[in-house]
């Protein structure tokens, strides 16, 4: 396997610039996600990347070789589509051997790849069958088996699970992270869903609008998002933004709000008297004797072991999630506390967040 390493990639159609200045690099064997809504530029980076779109500018490195502008069949890169692109006509065992058989190994070597691969993927007993009758779950199998018997240097995934229902993408999620264990693959994987690349990603580049808004551990993501848009749109629900204005020193750690003062980690860099917004993720927001918070219960989601509560407060619409034992009912008053060691803060205007003592502390990771 390789690491691959982009460099200010941009790729632009005429006047519309779909990747813009991207830059991070995926470790040999780390399983790397692009993470982001519709039209974010995700996909394109990632067929720049296996060499089936030219960069406008930039750099691509894979293993140490600069590969830019070379073509897709040079690069030595495994792709897996959303819609398998499987020979319907062909057995499962002539699908997985395609790629070899179409390049001239010879038949013991395909023989030994295609029974290697079956085995790892669990499908040896489908060898024979016809993938026209196979499950969405067993045909992405195949797909992933023909990749694998390439042995290439790095995997290129584009949504390949978006085509299945929910219950076999949660199964394949989880085959797909322990088949990464196995193979120690290099590997990018493209998707919108963000409980996918959460449950699956050594390192979750998140996209927005053509640019990586952030790129980190999946616990820094959700921990510490780097921007507003990274804040809101990880996390289910998403997390609290509560406005307020400064002065915000640097060294910082109380805001006022309208029932009294918030502690906030300590901050490291100096602002001004600009409006700011606290962020909260909603298992952070608990019910108090005491509080800076107060309002209204309008809302319960009951979701099984936990509830999401939804309150009407002077400082906006917040959201807190809680255990399913704990008696709520609406319009019931209640104060909230805010953990002040889980607080963001952001500029509103800019959307960057503010670093504190926190956040040079804390690391992130898989564990």
């Amino acid at each position: 396997m390789a690491e691959i390493r982009v460099e200010n990639l941009r790729k632009a159609f005429g006047t519309f610039e779909a990747v813009k200045g991207s830059t991070f690099t995926v470790a040999d064997g780390e399983f790397c996600c692009l993470l982001g809504p519709s039209g974010c530029g995700k996909t394109t980076t990632l067929r720049m990347i296996a060499g089936l779109e030219l960069p406008t500018e930039g750099r691509i490195v894979l293993g140490g070789e600069d590969v830019t502008f070379k073509r897709a069949s040079e690069r030595d890169i495994a792709m897996v589509f959303q819609l398998f692109a499987l020979y319907p006509h062909m057995s499962v065992r002539k699908n997985i051997a395609y790629p070899l058989a179409n390049v001239g190994t010879p038949k013991g070597e395909i023989v030994r790849r295609v029974e290697e691969a079956a085995r790892i993927l669990q499908i040896t007993h489908l060898l024979e069958r016809s993938v026209s009758g196979l499950s969405g779950g067993d045909r992405q199998r195949v797909a992933l088996g023909r990749s694998i018997v390439r042995e290439p240097k790095a995997f290129m995934m584009d949504e390949p699970l978006g085509a299945l229902d929910s219950e076999f993408r949660e199964v394949m999620c989880r085959e797909l992270r322990a088949l990464h264990n196995r193979l120690k693959a290099t590997t990018v994987y493209v998707t919108h869903d963000q409980l996918e690349a959460m449950a699956m990603a050594d390192k979750i580049a998140v996209m927005n609008k053509g640019a990586i808004e952030q790129y980190a551990a999946p616990q820094e993501i959700y921990d510490r998002p780097a921007t507003l848009f990274v804040a809101d749109f990880i996390g289910s629900p998403a997390m609290n933004l509560i406005e307020f204005s400064g002065p915000l020193a640097a060294g910082a750690q109380e805001v006022a709000l309208p029932n009294g003062g918030q502690r906030i980690p300590e901050l490291r860099e100096p602002a001004g008297s600009q409006p700011y917004l606290m962020g909260v993720r909603p298992e952070h927001v608990q019910l108090a004797e005491e509080g800076p918070v107060r309002g209204e219960i309008f809302g319960i989601e009951y979701l099984g072991t936990t509830q999401i509560v939804t309150i009407k407060t002077d400082v906006g619409t917040v959201r807190a999630r809680m255990s399913s034992d704990v008696r709520v009912s609406e319009r019931e008053k209640v104060t909230l506390r805010l953990a002040p060691e889980k607080l963001s803060i952001f500029e509103r205007d800019s959307g960057r967040a503010l670093r504190s003592a926190l956040n040079d502390r804390a690391g992130g990771g898989r564990g």
